[in-house]
C-alpha cells in the first residue's frame, strides 16, 4: 500500500505523479484504452470543463484536440509513462490546486470511459493519486530517467538488478514504446508533444544527443551509485 500524502501542493514546487489500477490490475487493455488516456492527459490539462460527449461526438482525435481551446492549463507536465496497470506524470504546480483539479479530471474522464467500455463498476484506481515533492535538483533530473525507463520492465523485468541482455533491443524498444514521453525527448514529430511544457523546467539536456546519452548510461548503470536515496520503490 502506498503512504498517503504529508504535505500540500504549492505553486512553482514539483511533484511525481502516480497511481495504479486496484488490486494491481490492468487499466490499459489495448491500445485504445492507452490513447485514450494520453488524449485526456492533454484535454483536462484546462481550467474549462471539458463535455467531451458533446464537444467531441466522434471521439478524441489528436486532429480535433490540437485545434480545440482548452484555455488556460492547470499544470506543467514534463514527462510522463503509462504501464499497464499504473502511470506516472511528472508535474509542476502552476496554479493554485492545479494538480488536485488535473488529476481529478483526468482519473474521473478515464474511469467512466473505461466502466463503460468493459461494463464495470467501482474504483478503477486502487485509491486517490500518489504525489511525492520533489525539493532536490539531482532527484528531479534522475526522475526523468525512471519515468522513462519503465517499460524496459516489460521485455526484461529483472534488468535493473542483473542488467540488460541487449542494448540495443532495449533501446529501440524504448523509442517504438508510444505511451510515454521519450518519443518528444529524441525529437520524433508528434501531436502528443502539446502535452509538455518542457520550459516550465530545468533544461538537462541541451539536445537530442545529451537525452540520449543521459538515457544511456542509466540503462548501462554507469550512474547506479548515483541514485538519490529518496529513489521511487518499483510500482508493480
Amino acid at each position: 500500500m502506498f503512504m498517503e500524502r504529508k504535505f500540500s501542493f504549492s505553486i512553482d514546487e514539483f511533484y511525481h505523479i502516480f497511481n495504479r489500477g486496484t488490486e494491481k490490475r490492468n487499466i490499459f487493455l489495448n491500445a485504445n484504452d492507452y490513447h485514450r488516456f494520453v488524449a485526456m492527459m492533454y484535454l483536462c490539462n484546462s481550467d474549462r470543463s471539458i463535455n467531451v460527449k458533446d464537444q467531441f461526438p466522434k471521439g478524441l482525435s489528436f486532429g480535433e484536440l490540437k485545434d480545440f481551446d482548452r484555455g488556460g492549463n492547470l499544470v506543467a507536465i514534463s514527462t510522463y509513462c503509462l504501464m499497464p496497470n499504473h502511470f506516472h506524470i511528472l508535474a509542476k504546480e502552476i496554479i493554485e490546486n492545479g494538480i488536485t483539479k488535473y488529476m481529478s479530471k483526468l482519473s474521473t474522464a478515464y474511469s467512466m470511459f473505461f466502466n463503460k467500455k468493459y461494463v464495470r463498476t467501482g474504483k478503477l484506481f486502487e485509491n486517490k493519486f500518489k504525489a511525492e515533492h520533489v525539493i532536490k535538483d539531482g532527484y528531479l533530473e534522475y526522475l526523468c530517467a525512471y519515468i522513462h525507463l519503465n517499460p524496459i520492465k516489460l521485455i526484461e523485468p529483472k534488468w535493473r538488478e542483473k542488467g540488460l541482455s541487449d542494448m540495443a533491443k532495449a533501446k529501440q524498444f524504448l523509442k517504438d514504446y508510444r505511451y510515454s514521453s521519450y518519443p518528444d525527448y529524441i525529437g520524433e514529430n508528434r501531436f502528443e508533444v502539446a502535452i509538455l511544457s518542457k520550459s516550465a523546467f530545468p533544461e538537462y539536456f541541451e539536445s537530442r544527443k545529451d537525452f540520449e546519452d543521459f538515457i544511456e548510461d542509466w540503462l548501462n548503470y554507469k550512474n547506479h551509485k548515483e541514485i538519490p536515496e529518496e529513489a521511487p520503490r518499483e510500482i508493480k
